[in-house]
């Protein structure tokens, strides 16, 4: 593409201007160029197109001291920048708003270049995610080799929360730092507990007749465990919330437990108890199916 005197097209005579005359420059040729004041006139929507461009290169000052430090090198032979003649038919492997290859490369010889970031991710239980711990991890460098990190893990950690390792990343160019190590945190419910939000969910196993005559009961929690009130009649699929027996969350409180009720049936029966189930068939005028209709 044609390297474009940005200047000259901004109407300046200089490249020693500051980017508030930069920017005034902009607003006067884009407003004598405005489409709506040059309605059909394709030079001036191909000008507007120009004025856009130059403005987006120089109101920038980074882009603009590579611009200058570009047309310098390859142009001006030592004289001032943009003297007001245009140079015409030169082709760059030009960007807008960078310096071509050859130019990047060289800057980079000289700036400092921070590496990249890595990502990756472990699993951790419900248990370890709630009371925290240490946990090595091994990687492949760059290079290849395994190299092993301690990472820690903090109590209360969340399910998908990042844990940052500043330094532990891909090494820097010309004296940059090192990019940085970021570890997300999946966290694996297991049979017994699952993890939703900041509550905890866990199965209430009951007898038929607990269910049906209720009963106190016992449900374990993730740290301790405590006593409900199954109420009679209670039916299974329903859930009993026990305030502050849940996961941390951050705030110095915790979630729920939420004991959902699954009436369970022997599968083996002593002789008395199948006496006392024909019993209650007989008695009961119990009918779910009916019940439902």
């Amino acid at each position: 593409m044609v390297f474009k005197n940005y200047y000259k097209i901004l109407d300046l005579e200089t490249s020693r201007v500051s980017i508030d005359e930069i920017k005034q420059a902009y607003r006067q040729a884009a407003k004598k160029y405005h489409p709506d004041l040059n309605d059909g006139d394709r030079l001036a929507e191909e000008r507007i197109k120009d004025i856009n461009e130059a403005y987006k290169v120089l109101s920038v000052p980074s882009s603009k001291r590579k611009y200058d430090r570009v047309w310098n090198s390859k142009f001006s032979k030592g004289k001032k920048a943009f003297s007001g003649r245009e140079q015409k038919g030169v082709f760059l492997n030009m960007f807008l708003g960078n310096m071509d290859n050859t130019e990047q490369k060289a800057d980079n010889k000289k700036n400092p270049v921070k590496g990249e970031n890595v990502e990756t991710e472990i699993n951790v239980s419900l248990y370890d995610a709630f009371y925290g711990l240490e946990k090595q991890i091994s990687l492949r460098t760059v290079e290849g080799k395994a190299k092993t990190f301690t990472v820690s893990i903090p109590k209360g950690i969340r399910d998908g929360e990042k844990i940052r390792l500043i330094g532990q990343g891909k090494p820097g160019q010309n004296g940059g730092k090192n990019g940085d190590l970021f570890i997300k945190i999946n966290i694996e419910n297991d049979h017994k507990f699952k993890l939703e939000g900041y509550d905890i969910y866990t199965d209430l196993f009951l007898t038929p007749w607990e269910a049906a005559l209720g009963t106190r009961a016992t449900v374990e929690s993730i740290d301790d465990e405590t006593r409900v009130y199954i109420p009679q009649g209670i039916q299974s699929g329903e859930k009993i919330r026990i305030p502050n027996k849940g996961y941390q969350d951050g705030k110095g409180s915790r979630g729920d437990l939420v004991a959902e009720v699954k009436v369970m049936v022997p599968k083996q029966l002593t002789k008395d108890e199948k006496e006392a189930f024909k019993k209650l068939s007989e008695i009961s005028m119990f009918n779910p199916r009916q019940d439902k209709k």
